[in-house]
């Protein structure tokens, strides 16, 4: 024996855990494969709803039985069949009752079953009435013709059918999906029409190619009627590999310059797209719609109207925004993985689904047929039988009357079969008529031309060929119905840009000391007079347009990119910057810029470091910004300010200590970022004790007049008398009047 496997003295065997939980997880991953989320290629069902169909069935809940209540049904399948959750076979239960999910229901349902809104919204099982559709017939028509397997139940007491003996592929017209362990599924639904004459040329062409099949087989066919837009070489493809992707289309038209949808994606909800546009709509990323609203009722299952700002809107642009961003456009992945007829799961192309499931189609058409023979033969068995009484009719009386082992008496007189004898002593006294006999002759006649016909159709693979065909045409006569999914070729989605969307129009970005933001229209706005929460105050600024990036600078010299209009309104007190993005703890916000792309600011900081940077270099989708300013120990930030002209106007710093330095801004450099050019000279020592930095900086044009803020003073410094304070940029500057050293701001005011 070996080491891996040894028994105690019970008998029990002893096994390494990691050998014991291989195998049971193994064991486990079949079970799901087979017995769970992967359908047979014969019958096109999983085991949950082959016990579903099969349970009805057995309850007589045919198309033209009365329905019955759905716990009833359900209520079998667990305790017959399928020994799990009564939730999950429920739901099993719905989805083929459902004629949105299923293209081809197998259950009429009557009651709550869900919509197409809401799949999952179905009422309860003790609510719900059901029964079989006609179309499950092709399914289960057959079953007690000897054309199935029967296995045991799960605890044996009783027997359901292997696999249903299907008249059609249904495995393609209704689909599925599942996951199992290592692998999944998903097939899409197809047309009976496309897909029995398809397998009608299988059946007279066997060499046909997949690119000859889909010539009958245009594309998968949903059961709702949104357009399918990939293109027919990719539908080959998928075909031949048995792996791709489709894309379906919500169809629409234009009804009053207003958008009508009328059918939408398999699976998709009308009221989750309203949903995802008015967002938008609410986010200021879609401007060019007013308004939405659902009209969908009984008599139109799907209409949503999108009301467009203006005529002037692009309605075939606007959709297909709409198509890239929302679910009026949908993927779905197909993956034609199948149990096939030797039991094993694999990916197959089109032609191999079609030519092994008219493999399993014929051999149960033989199985009917040799059934129907063996019960034909038996049956002129026992006419012959019957025959031979009728015509030794006083004889065979006699032999009744007289012997006390009549049975064996006839078989040795009449060389009978037990079988026959029984039958003979099985009839009644009013059988005895002479009518009765010329009916059995009648009756053998027509037995031994039906025998002849089976014969002959058992003995020849091309009659058994025609006989599948012909009964594939009787069920296309009776359930074949028009494409619902509309092939068409399509532009490709594209988003459409959110700032070409929005409105051009100019706006002043409003910052307060507290980080509070808002947008007010136009540039005439004073800012100054504006209301402000409690305790906070006016601290910048900025003149841009509404489709422009607002950049905002944080104290340790971050910037962050948030788009101008989706701002809030300057009627309200605003939000604060920090609700929308993600600044480190503890940091204030020092300004806000806006402007086109190239426009360039002065940065820089109260150590009397600064530079030049365009727009464009400190841009950023990062909620937590990216760094800039290289700021020393200690310092601070100061205000940006804009720079109207890079090459000649005069940049402005004045210092705590009441010293204004002024000096061509060509002197500083245009950087991305880092610490910058030493704008103004503030001894080291006394900027460590924070003795003295410099307070406010500026930029400003040769011909401006210069405002400085001190305390509730302020001095105007004309063009003319600015030569006093002109230096070299690194110097220390000169000193301002008397009572304007302890400068709060300074401003530049343009002379046009």
């Amino acid at each position: 024996m070996s080491d891996s496997m040894r028994f105690d003295c019970g008998g029990n065997e002893q096994r390494p855990i990691h050998e014991f939980t291989e195998k049971a997880y193994l064991d486990y991953s079949m079970y799901v494969i087979l017995d769970r989320a992967l359908p047979h290629i014969g019958d096109g069902l999983k085991p949950v709803q082959r016990r579903i169909i099969y349970a009805m069935s057995e309850l007589g809940l045919r198309a033209s039985a009365k329905y019955k209540k759905s716990a009833r049904t359900i209520g079998d399948v667990l305790g017959k069949f399928h020994p799990h959750g009564d939730s999950a076979c429920y739901e099993a239960m719905v989805l083929m009752a459902q004629d949105f999910s299923y293209r081809y229901p197998l259950i009429d349902g009557q009651g709550n079953w869900g919509s197409l809104d809401d799949p999952k919204s179905f009422a309860a099982m003790r609510y719900t009435e059901s029964k079989l559709t006609a179309y499950a017939d092709v399914l289960l028509g057959e079953t007690a013709q000897g054309t199935v397997d029967w296995v045991p139940n799960f605890d044996g007491t009783l027997e359901e059918p292997k696999i249903l003996p299907a008249r059609l592929p249904n495995i393609l017209l209704n689909g599925t999906s599942g996951i199992a362990v290592g692998m999944a599924t998903d097939i899409p639904p197809h047309n009976l029409r496309e897909i029995a004459s398809a397998c009608i040329r299988l059946l007279e062409a066997p060499k046909s190619t997949v690119k000859e099949l889909c010539e009958h087989i245009k594309g998968p066919d949903f059961p709702t009627q949104a357009a399918i837009i990939t293109p027919q070489s990719t539908l080959q493809a998928i075909y031949e590999t048995g792996t791709g992707s489709i894309k379906m289309r919500a169809i629409w038209e234009k009804e009053d310059g207003n958008i009508i949808i009328t059918a939408l994606p398999y699976q998709s909800s009308g009221s989750k797209i309203l949903e995802q546009i008015a967002i938008q709509i609410q986010t200021k990323k879609l401007p060019l719609l007013e308004d939405l609203r659902d009209e969908s009722d009984h008599e139109n299952p799907i209409r949503l109207i999108l009301i467009p700002r203006s005529n002037r809107v692009d309605l075939e642009e606007l959709m297909l925004h709409l198509y890239a961003t929302t679910d009026l456009e949908r993927s779905y992945r197909v993956n034609l993985n199948i149990i096939g007829l030797n039991g094993r799961p694999r990916v197959k192309n089109l032609k191999d689904i079609l030519k092994e499931w008219l493999a399993y189609r014929t051999e149960t058409v033989r199985r009917r047929l040799q059934h129907r023979l063996d019960k034909v033969l038996a049956d002129i068995h026992l006419l012959e039988g019957l025959l031979i009484a009728y015509l030794n009719i006083d004889e065979v009386i006699q032999i009744i009357r007289a012997e006390d082992m009549p049975k064996d008496i006839l078989m040795q007189r009449f060389k009978l079969s037990v079988a026959q004898a029984e039958a003979i002593l099985d009839l009644k006294l009013r059988k005895l008529a002479k009518l009765e006999e010329i009916k059995i002759e009648g009756d053998l006649a027509r037995l031994n031309e039906e025998r002849k016909q089976l014969d002959q159709t058992l003995g020849s693979a091309l009659r058994l060929k025609t006989c599948v065909r012909k009964e594939i045409e009787a069920d296309v006569a009776a359930f074949g119905d028009e494409r619902k999914s509309p092939l068409k070729e399509g532009t490709e989605a594209k988003a459409i840009d959110a700032t070409s969307l929005v409105p051009t129009e100019p706006v002043t970005i409003v910052l307060s000391e507290r980080g509070w933001v808002r947008t007010a229209k136009g540039h005439e706005v004073d800012p100054e007079a504006l209301n402000y929460k409690s305790g906070d105050s006016f601290k910048q600024a900025s003149l841009g347009r509404s489709n422009q990036l607002a950049v905002f600078l944080d104290s340790s010299g971050r910037c962050y990119s948030l788009p101008a209009h989706s701002l809030p309104s300057a009627r309200s007190l605003g939000e604060p910057i920090s609700a929308r993005l993600t600044p480190p703890d503890g940091v204030t916000f020092a300004g806000v810029m806006t402007g086109a792309a190239d426009s360039v600011y002065l940065l820089a900081s109260d150590a009397g470091y600064g530079f030049m940077v365009t727009l464009a270099d400190i841009y950023t989708k990062n909620r937590s910004g990216k760094s800039i300013i290289s700021v020393p120990d200690g310092a601070h930030v100061l205000v940006p300010t804009r720079v109207k002209d890079s090459n000649n106007d005069w940049v402005v710093a004045v210092s705590s200590s009441g010293r204004m330095l002024m000096f061509p801004i060509s002197e500083l450099t245009l950087l991305p970022r880092g610490k910058g050019l030493k704008i103004m000279q503030i001894p080291p020592a006394k900027l460590k004790t924070r003795d003295e930095y410099v307070v406010a900086i500026t930029a400003m044009g040769k011909a401006d007049k210069l405002i400085v803020y001190a305390g509730q003073r302020q001095l105007t410094i004309k063009p003319s008398a600015q030569t006093g304070y002109v230096g070299a940029r690194g110097q220390r500057g000169n000193m301002l009047p008397r009572g304007y050293r302890n400068v709060a701001r300074i401003k530049a005011d343009s002379q046009d």
